[in-house]
Formats: C-alpha cells, sequence, structure tokens
C-alpha cells in the first residue's frame, strides 16, 4: 500500500468533513471546497500553511507527536482517528519496505482450552487479517454459513461479507456491519502496510466488490470492541447478541470475539436452541463419517 496515497486521502476526507461552523470559523459566501481549507486547518493546528499542506500531500516522516495530535484536534479527529494518524506517521517513518509474507500467527494450546471450555456462548479467535483461526462448536454453528460447503479454517470474515451471496440474508443490518468491517481492515491495513496477504485480500475485495471499494474509499476507521450484532441463523431464525472483542495481551495480532444473550430473552432461548442443534449436527455428521469409513 501507497503511504503517501493513504495520507493523502485520510487526511483529505477528513478536513472536507468538518465544517467551519463547527471549527469556529466566520464562513461567508459561497465556498469553492467542501468543509475546511488547508489554510484554516493550518491556522487551527498553529503550523504555517506550505507545512501542512506538505502534510497532507502523503509526507508525514518527521512530524512530532505534538503536532500530529494538533492536527487531530483542528480536524475534530475522534480517538481512533487519532491513533490511525499516529500509525500513518509511523509507517512514513519507517525504512522504504517492500511487501512480504507475514507467518499466520498461531493459536497457542491454553487459548484453544479456553475457547473450547466457554460452551455458553459463541466464541472464536481471529487474526488481523480477520481470518478467523479457532472456534468453538458453538461459534461454528453461529456462523453456519461462512463454514458451510466443508470450509475448514482458516475460514477469512471479509470474504464471507462481501463475496458470499448468503451473506446479506445472514446479517438483516449488511450495509452496517459491512461498512463498519471496512473501517476496522483501514485500521489493521495501518498498523501492517507490508503484510502481503493483508494486501493482497485488500485488492481482491476492492476488484470483487463494489460496495467494498467505495467505503474503502471513504478513508473511515472503526474498532470492534463491543455493540450488538443481528444475525439471521438458517435454522434458528433471528438473533440479537451482544458482541465483546478481546484483544490477547502476548498474541498482538489475535483478538478473542464472544457473543451472549440475556437468558430468558428470545435471543438467549435462541442460543439454547444453537447449541442443540449444533450437537445433533455433529452427531449426524460423525455418524455420516462413520458409515463412509
Amino acid at each position: 500500500m501507497d503511504n503517501r496515497s493513504e495520507v493523502r486521502a485520510f487526511l483529505t476526507s477528513r478536513r472536507a468533513k468538518v465544517s467551519p461552523q463547527q471549527a469556529g470559523i466566520p464562513s461567508h459566501g459561497r465556498r469553492r471546497v467542501e468543509g475546511l481549507r488547508r489554510g484554516e486547518v493550518a491556522v487551527l493546528a498553529g503550523v504555517s500553511v506550505e507545512y501542512y499542506t506538505r502534510l497532507e500531500r502523503g509526507t508525514l516522516a518527521g512530524a512530532s507527536e505534538s503536532v500530529l495530535d494538533a492536527i487531530a484536534r483542528a480536524l475534530r479527529l475522534d480517538d481512533t482517528e487519532t491513533a490511525h494518524l499516529h500509525h500513518l506517521a509511523r509507517a512514513a517513518a519507517a525504512p522504504a519496505a517492500r511487501t512480504r509474507r507475514v507467518k499466520t500467527p498461531e493459536v497457542r494450546a491454553p487459548v484453544r482450552r479456553v475457547l473450547e471450555a466457554m460452551t455458553g456462548v459463541p466464541a472464536f479467535v481471529r487474526d488481523h487479517r480477520f481470518d478467523i483461526l479457532a472456534a468453538n462448536p458453538l461459534g461454528t454453528a453461529l456462523y453456519a454459513p461462512m463454514f458451510a460447503a466443508g470450509e475448514v479454517l482458516p475460514v477469512n470474515s471479509m470474504r464471507f461479507t462481501f463475496l458470499n451471496p448468503h451473506a446479506q440474508g445472514f446479517y438483516p443490518d449488511w450495509a452496517r456491519v459491512a461498512r463498519s468491517a471496512v473501517a476496522a481492515l483501514r485500521i489493521a491495513a495501518a498498523r501492517n502496510p507490508h503484510d502481503e496477504h493483508l494486501v493482497n485480500l485488500i485488492g481482491e475485495l476492492s476488484m470483487r466488490s463494489d460496495p467494498f471499494r467505495a467505503w474503502w474509499a471513504a478513508q473511515d476507521v472503526y474498532v470492534h470492541r463491543h455493540g450488538t450484532k443481528r444475525f439471521h441463523h438458517p435454522a434458528i431464525g433471528d438473533l440479537d447478541l451482544d458482541f465483546e472483542a478481546f484483544e490477547l495481551p502476548g498474541d498482538q495480532t489475535l483478538t478473542l470475539l464472544t457473543y451472549s444473550a440475556e437468558p430468558g430473552t428470545p435471543s438467549g432461548d435462541g442460543l439454547r436452541l444453537l447449541a442443540a442443534w449444533a450437537a445433533r449436527t455433529t452427531e449426524t455428521s460423525a455418524r455420516v463419517r462413520h458409515v463412509t469409513e
């Protein structure tokens, strides 16, 4: 990925989102640019117009943290956007490097044991490429459409979301889920700019999915930490589940995701049905294997 292009697109898109009124700048008559002008951002950040222009054109190398924070305040960036700007700056300051094959991280045995012990909630472990590396039986059952047709781990949730024809039916709020997924992938790309597999994934999705390409160009960034996600499971029906994302200390590229529901609610009852359905499916598969062997 071209760091200069990424910086330029990100800063330009954020500048366009801030109106003069939001920045406390008097505005008279028609403006030729959407949002703030470069000179206005420079004044708000306390830097020269020439310097800010150079930064926005993609030359972040050498910019101090205090300057980056000042620009973040001028552009009214949130914490996630500010962190993303700092990641872009660190990538710009690093020696030039080609994309390289980054080894798929290993899920340690103790983590797998914890995952298997979580029998009441769907759970899985994913890496920074959104590859699902490990899942407990309930997690596999919840994402049955993603694991259909004999799919084995790792399975990429981004490819499922944008390229699998069943994804839009599986996610009733598909557009919201998909757009936030793109925003999370952009953060991963800034943190791992030379990961060949990640770069190839972004290229593949850009070529094959019009919605992905449009949302990628929007330059939005988002961190999945917790929230609620709606599912329409092919066997169970509608489920509204709370998710939590835990970054694993010592395994910085791995995230443990869990889904739960309040007991006694329709979705809580749905998880119980899902567990029973998963058990029957596993038993049936075991019988089929026994017969064919």
